[in-house]
């Protein structure tokens, strides 16, 4: 059953499935730490896929569910995205899959991406430039984007710090520099229908973000990982006016729930005929949720 638009009350965009069936973590347990003490959430559960979709489905939401692959960079076996996919398929009435290829893997990721879209259904792919240890806009990743922008599918990357590795000696090895939005621009001219969501407030890189959101008509932000009420206030601004129809609720669940993100956007100086379009119509659009889904139906 895919997921009833009118059922629904938000689309949470940013969500991580962090462990498989099997107990297999997305992330080696030292960058997991790093990440749990980032955000103060020592000890938070890694819910599985099904839980995670009674979790949405009781306050009668939607999210975007992905693991990130980042082999390549940590050594570290990803979650299969065909697990991700196959998990939310059999909950589609809340649950979105998107998937993570490393494009480190060359024409064997391309392959892997069209066979995602073509068979398992995944409507979006998640990069994560600073763990998968790449600059967005090196050529090497470029086949990959090629292939994503003829599946039309959007595109999103992590933007800005990182919790993951954080107080780890040397980063546990991830280097911020690698998700500064402006790397994602040059991604965004050489491939001009690619739906491009950039993740996150960027800091320290917020007022690059609004400049490529603003200057791109196919870029997007999401407002995962920050609590609202620490957002920058030239984001609610743009958030408010230039980008209205471009901004999109993330959580970043497990780490932030959207009841905690919810309760605290609820105080935010957002118009009311905006709050809307930034909880569920502006990534609906963006998803093709209305138009796709009842034709799939």
């Amino acid at each position: 059953m895919p997921v009833n638009l009118d059922e629904v009350v938000a689309i949470d965009v940013h969500t991580h499935a962090e462990i498989s069936k099997d107990g297999h973590g997305s992330l080696s347990p030292a960058l997991f730490g790093a990440s749990e003490k980032y955000f103060k959430a020592h000890g938070h559960r890694q819910p599985s896929i099904a839980e995670m979709a009674a979790y949405y489905r009781e306050r009668r939401m939607a999210a975007v569910v992905f693991t990130v692959d980042a082999e390549y960079a940590t050594g570290h076996p990803r979650i299969a995205n065909e697990e991700v996919a196959e998990s939310c398929a059999e909950h589609g009435d809340v649950l979105i899959p998107f998937a993570s290829v490393d494009p480190w893997k060359g024409k064997a990721g391309v392959a892997e991406a069209r066979r995602l879209v073509g068979e398992y259904g995944v409507r979006g792919f998640k990069f994560h430039p600073s763990i998968q240890g790449f600059a967005p806009n090196d050529p090497m990743a470029y086949p990959l984007y090629e292939a994503i922008e003829e599946l039309e599918v959007p595109a999103l990357f992590h933007t800005g710090q990182t919790g993951i590795g954080a107080g780890v000696p040397g980063g546990g090895g991830i280097r911020l520099k690698y998700s500064n939005p402006m790397l994602v621009d040059d991604v965004a001219v050489d491939f001009p229908e690619l739906r491009i969501i950039l993740a996150h407030p960027s800091f320290p890189w917020q007022d690059e973000a609004l400049a490529v959101a603003t200057h791109k008509p196919y870029v997007h932000i999401d407002l995962s990982g920050w609590s609202p009420k620490y957002f920058p206030p030239q984001l609610v601004r743009y958030a408010n006016t230039l980008l209205k129809d471009k901004v999109l609720f993330g959580s970043d669940y497990p780490v932030i729930t959207p009841d905690r993100w919810l309760a605290d956007f609820a105080e935010l100086e957002i118009k009311p005929e905006v709050r809307p379009k930034i909880l569920k119509d502006n990534a609906a659009k963006l998803l093709g949720l209305g138009k796709t889904d009842q034709n799939t139906a």
